[in-house]
């Protein structure tokens, strides 16, 4: 396989890994353009970019700059979820040549590839490509495009479908020719559109989607078959949007935004966020009890914004600014802690409760993109079934999709942990005892069954004072179960009591800045 790229981003790699574990025997040649730019270049390119943008141009610079220089997050140590997609890991792989070349269609990188004698080209995030390039490999080259042709040829992806109110987003994986994205189609899907999606949310699906289309399909090359479909007559091409355009696209669809709260209210809370993270990173951490605190999480999706959920793009960011502000820890961690220690970043643990299938879906690519370990707590009579939760039925809500045993093994093979939720989401303080003891022991029995696991966690549903009792809580111990995690708010402080691990509920109204006073614990 020979790998064509501009940009080795995470969606790459994670492309080449999942391809390279799904069919054995492969070899990889990763072709990596990085071109060195005179000043003169570099000067023409932001004059021509001045001139097409305006204004907005400089303040984007500027921010593309600072996402460029800002100091690195907390250092991840191995073997933490999604570690294997990493840079360093990808290019540590034995079948795998990751070679830089200033110029993707020069001397030396087409001689590399005569060398390498491929069978199939992969295009990902690559210039536009050239036949003396992509002819090489002996079965062609296929290329990844984030958009449904021939109606979205171009870039970027999911911007002019949003420009245009479509419904749905397209993803193609089709054959290089010598035109762009004009080639026949290999594999093609839709992302529907949802009520409350972002043009990163979207995006961020389409990485996925197009992580599976592509190891599908060299599935197939490699079984011998060629699927190619004609496009249809027809069809248009775009190019990058201004920034005007992409404001005028944010105003668009923050219009049908849910806002929270007053503005006044609003500059409140950010002002006290800014000041308590601000004063823990000045020493506040020194003269305050040590703490941990365990985030808890229900659903991630664009369909609704309630308070159980929280939307694709903003868990994007909450979880980019854990690895950049925070040291993030596993549930093990955390109850291996009796006595918390000092540190510098908030100690925060990531915990999701239920088993709704978007955990899957939608949590678990971010997770494993920002290499953040958690823990997912799942009623295991609802899993694996067609069964509703009650909380979903009262509320009127249509019904949500849920994990099946198999995701969960996924889930679990990844790296993350997974725990007891009772088998029918039932309220512990209030059935009876006989039936509280039957749900912990069952629900142990199907985990235990199902993915094999020897010490288990419990986090009681609902998760309020009033929903747990002492009595409940000796059937917890009694049941075989190693710790117990509550969900009324707080962080735990100075030391953990195992079977009193208490959570802070995470849902869509929290802003970027109020999301980390969360993760500081002072509230």
């Amino acid at each position: 396989m020979v790998v064509y790229t501009g940009n080795l981003a995470y969606s790459v790699r994670k492309g080449i890994v999942e391809i390279d574990r799904s069919l054995a025997g492969l070899s990889w040649l990763i072709l990596v353009h990085s071109p060195a730019k005179s000043v003169r270049q570099v000067w023409r390119s932001q004059w021509r970019n001045l001139r097409r943008n305006g204004w907005r141009w400089l303040p984007y610079q500027l921010a593309d700059l600072w996402q460029r220089l800002r100091p690195a997050g907390s250092p991840v140590v191995p073997p933490a979820p999604g570690h294997e997609f990493s840079a360093s890991a990808l290019a540590a792989r034995p079948n795998v040549r990751v070679l830089h070349v200033a110029d993707i269609h020069g001397s030396e990188a087409l001689a590399a590839v005569r060398d390498f004698a491929p069978h199939v080209g992969l295009s990902l995030a690559a210039p536009i490509l050239r036949r003396a390039l992509f002819a090489l490999p002996t079965a062609g080259t296929i290329n990844l495009h984030k958009g449904k042709v021939p109606d979205y040829r171009g870039m970027p992806p999911a911007f002019w479908e949003l420009w245009n109110d479509e419904d749905a987003v397209g993803c193609t994986v089709h054959w290089v020719d010598d035109q762009l994205d004009t080639g026949e189609v290999a594999a093609e899907a839709v992302v529907e559109r949802e009520k409350h999606s972002s043009l990163r949310g979207l995006q961020l699906r389409l990485d996925e989607v197009g992580v599976e289309l592509m190891r599908d399909v060299v599935g197939e090359i490699v079984a011998g078959r060629r699927p190619a479909t004609p496009q249809p007559a027809g069809g248009r091409t775009y190019r990058k949007p201004t920034l005007v355009q992409m404001a005028a696209l944010r105003r668009k669809l923050g219009a049908t935004d849910v806002v929270r709260g007053s503005l006044a209210g609003r500059l409140v809370k950010t002002a006290f966020s800014v000041a308590a993270c601000r004063s823990w990173q000045l020493g506040a951490y020194m003269l305050l009890p040590p703490r941990i605190t365990v985030l808890l999480y229900h659903r991630v999706t664009d369909s609704v914004r309630d308070n159980l959920s929280v939307g694709i793009e903003q868990f994007e960011r909450q979880m980019s600014l854990l690895r950049q502000h925070c040291r993030v820890i596993s549930l093990a961690e955390v109850l291996a802690c009796r006595t918390i220690p000092r540190s510098s970043k908030p100690l925060v643990c990531v915990t999701f409760d239920d088993g709704y299938l978007d955990n899957y879906v939608n949590a678990v690519p971010s997770l494993l993109r920002h290499q953040v370990p958690a823990a997912f707590f799942v009623a295991t009579g609802i899993v694996n079934s067609d069964q509703r939760f009650a909380h979903d039925i009262r509320r009127g809500n249509p019904p949500l999709p849920v994990m099946q045993w198999e995701h969960l093994r996924q889930m679990q093979a990844a790296g993350f942990t997974i725990g007891s939720h009772t088998v029918s989401h039932i309220d512990c303080a209030s059935e009876p005892a006989e039936v509280v003891w039957d749900e912990l022991c069952r629900s142990l029995s199907d985990l235990r069954r199902e993915l094999a696991l020897q010490d288990c966690v419990f986090a009681y549903p609902y998760g309020g004072r009033q929903h747990m009792t002492t009595e409940r809580l000796d059937l917890v111990r009694q049941a075989g179960y190693v710790g117990c995690l509550s969900a009324y708010g707080g962080s735990n402080l100075r030391c953990v009591d195992a079977f009193n691990v208490v959570r802070r509920g995470i849902n869509w109204e929290f802003s970027d800045r109020s999301f980390l006073l969360q993760c500081v614990g002072l509230t």
